[in-house]
């Protein structure tokens, strides 16, 4: 298999008709090898338009969206970043690059993903990333305030500690609702205290473990 013409392909076929046109992203996914985060069973998939398998119920997003939530929270070059569900490691490797005088925060609640991304990290030459095993599916307090937060797996219902964690200037992505309709949002933090939502496509994405669920009546 040509690795580069598929990453090629991959690029222009899938990524940038689905209006990710910043440079500095596209560069960036011909830059970090896709490949190499793949497990080794579909790694001729690794630039297929669909999610992987990763174990423990879990999968890798499509390309096309990982590139859509990169561009969409604009990492710069010095923030300070906080991933919810480390997964294969490969978001993590591109918000670290894009924060590369900053510092990444990811946080897994699978060790087993946790093991292998930061080998995977280390190959790669990246450094500027924190490892935890954690649940951060309702927030995670412990790091203070973030410059961005990506929540990798959706949820029915965003909790207010995500934004209550964002810095002014601040942006968040979450997918936010119940299948099969969900619904991509980027939240922003303007002031303090004061939050813009804005709504972007709509998607289906597996759930984060244990992620707050909605109030139902029951009659």
């Amino acid at each position: 298999m040509d690795m580069e013409q598929a990453r090629f392909n991959m690029v222009e076929q899938q990524i940038r008709p689905w209006d990710v046109l910043d440079q500095d992203v596209l560069d960036l996914l011909r830059q970090v090898r896709r490949e190499d985060f793949v497990p080794e069973q579909y790694r001729e998939l690794a630039f297929s338009d669909m999610e992987i398998p990763l174990g423990h119920g879990e999968a890798m997003l499509s390309p096309k969206l990982e590139a859509r939530i990169v561009q969409e929270v604009g990492v710069k070059a010095g923030d300070r970043v906080l991933e919810v569900g480390t997964g294969s490691g490969y978001m993590t490797a591109l918000l670290a690059r894009m924060a590369h005088r900053g510092r990444v925060c990811s946080v897994e609640i699978v060790p087993e993903f946790t093991l292998r991304a930061e080998v995977l990290l280390r190959q790669h030459g990246i450094s500027n990333v924190d490892l935890e095993v954690g649940d951060a599916a309702r927030g995670w307090l412990q790091g203070g305030l973030y410059d961005v937060i990506v929540l990798t797996g959706s949820v029915p219902v965003l909790p207010e500690a995500f934004s209550a964690s964002l810095k002014i200037g601040g942006r968040l992505f979450a997918v936010v609702g119940e299948a099969p309709v969900m619904e991509a949002q980027r939240v922003a933090c303007v002031a303090e205290g004061v939050y813009r939502t804005s709504n972007l496509f709509e998607t289906s994405v597996p759930s984060l473990k244990n992620a707050m669920q909605p109030q139902r009546f029951v009659f």
